[in-house]
């Protein structure tokens, strides 16, 4: 069972917000992560480098900064096997390509557009989610 947290998730949604609006406002883009991802591999549009690699480093840089505030790491608990992470990465990969974006492009940012693709694609990734979780625990038992 998941620790419910609801200020630390408060903060973090509020921190993916201010994020999100504050790249939308400076640079005109969407913080979509597959897209800047995907934005990283060549052929790369000039200009489009920087802030790309900068936003990336920011998100693997976080939990450096919270080991500096608080002297410990974040726990991380995956309790699936290496084997259906690998499955879960390639599913999420095909998604993604389908669906023309991942879920903080389409949930964060596409959403807050009122973008009526970003709601149906999202509708979609919570449905699917939520039959996959029903699945996974209460059909195969994982």
């Amino acid at each position: 069972m998941t620790e419910f947290t609801p200020v630390l998730s408060a903060t973090g949604g509020i921190l993916i917000g201010l994020a999100s609006v504050m790249l939308m406002a400076a640079l005109g883009r969407i913080a979509g992560i597959s897209g800047m991802i995907g934005g990283l591999l060549p052929p790369v549009t000039a200009g489009e480098w920087g802030w790309r690699l900068a936003f990336l480093a920011g998100m693997i840089a976080a939990p450096v900064v919270l080991l500096g505030a608080t002297g410990s790491m974040p726990v991380i608990e995956v309790p699936s096997s290496t084997g259906m992470l690998v499955i879960g990465g390639i599913l999420v990969g095909i998604g993604v390509s389908y669906g023309s974006g991942c879920t903080s492009g389409h949930g964060v940012c596409g959403m807050a557009r009122l973008s009526a693709r970003s709601i149906a694609a999202t509708l979609t990734f919570m449905l699917t989610t939520g039959v996959t979780v029903f699945v996974i625990r209460h059909v195969i038992g994982g």
